[in-house]
């Protein structure tokens, strides 16, 4: 059904996210983003339908997000500050609703990322989320099962695409890559997302602080056969690291198992491609796409 084709009243509610009440931080700036509207709208005159018509939302939309169940999109608030007149107060609130969009658990691991000094990624399955193009990640994301809703799609999406600021950071953190090569053959969202994927492994593999490493498939076995791995370290000396094939998967700190992980990722990347042989393979695929 396409959108045209719904009710207008499902149309005005449709923009923004819904809020995961044990989000307890995400919980307590929703709510109080929602009261401040709630008083800027009081002050205004106007009730919820004649805001909520003024800006184009059903009235049930900003009943919800006064009421601190949903999460409204940054051109909402934008819309908002115009019909209240409040000069920028309500856009500014955009700000503290920044993070807060996004779902806690990936929250939590940008921030991991956003303070790694150092990092070292083993993908097995698909192309590592920070190197995924927006297209390619979309249509990851639309072939999940359960399904997402398209709200729920456009809200990891955009979390996705907000932690590859780390490539931005100064100093740079010092990045590695190690990719299975059935990643980069897999044509997930079909044979021109992948073309454009693989550009840009190329321009990101240029980047003098990140290294990718393709594994090939004609290695017999390596160092991580059960999945994944990861690990951060931090400028501190600290160090946070996970794997699917163990420790059941958890993150883990302590010195011994990280010294584990370390082991399985220093050991991947010597069996890997070099990064130069890298680059050449996957520009060699990229000729064959």
């Amino acid at each position: 059904m396409s959108v045209d084709e719904v009710g207008t009243e499902w149309q005005a509610d449709e923009p923004g996210w819904d809020v995961d009440p044990d989000d307890e931080s995400g919980v307590a700036v929703v709510a109080a983003v929602g009261r401040q509207l709630r008083a800027w709208r009081e002050a205004a005159g106007l009730t919820a339908a004649e805001l909520g018509a003024a800006m184009g939302y059903g009235e049930n939309l900003v009943y919800k997000v006064e009421g601190g169940r949903r999460i409204p999109r940054p051109e909402f608030l934008d819309k908002a500050d115009g019909v209240c007149g409040a000069n920028g107060k309500i856009t500014a609130m955009k700000q503290d609703l920044a993070a807060v969009r996004y779902p806690k658990k990936v929250r939590d691991l940008a921030k991991l990322e956003a303070r790694a000094a150092e990092m070292g990624l083993y993908s097995n399955h698909n192309i590592h989320g920070l190197l995924q193009t927006a297209e390619y990640a979309r249509a990851l994301f639309e072939m999940r099962q359960p399904a997402y809703s398209q709200d729920e799609v456009e809200r990891v999406l955009a979390a996705r695409i907000a932690r590859q600021a780390v490539f931005e950071r100064s100093p740079a953190p010092a990045l590695s890559f190690v990719q299975e090569e059935v990643t980069l053959r897999r044509p997930i969202g079909g044979t021109m997302v992948l073309r454009r994927q693989l550009e840009r492994l190329l321009d990101i593999g240029q980047l003098r602080s990140v290294e990718i490493q393709v594994m090939p498939t004609s290695r017999g076995d390596h160092a991580s056969m059960e999945g994944g791995v990861e690990v951060l370290k931090f400028e501190d000396g600290t160090a946070v690291g996970r794997s699917d094939g163990a420790f059941a998967g958890r993150p883990v700190s302590d010195l011994k198992q990280l010294r584990i992980l370390e082991l399985r990722y220093g050991m991947l990347r010597a069996q890997a491609l070099t990064p130069r042989e890298s680059l050449a393979f996957i520009e060699h695929l990229l000729g064959e796409t």
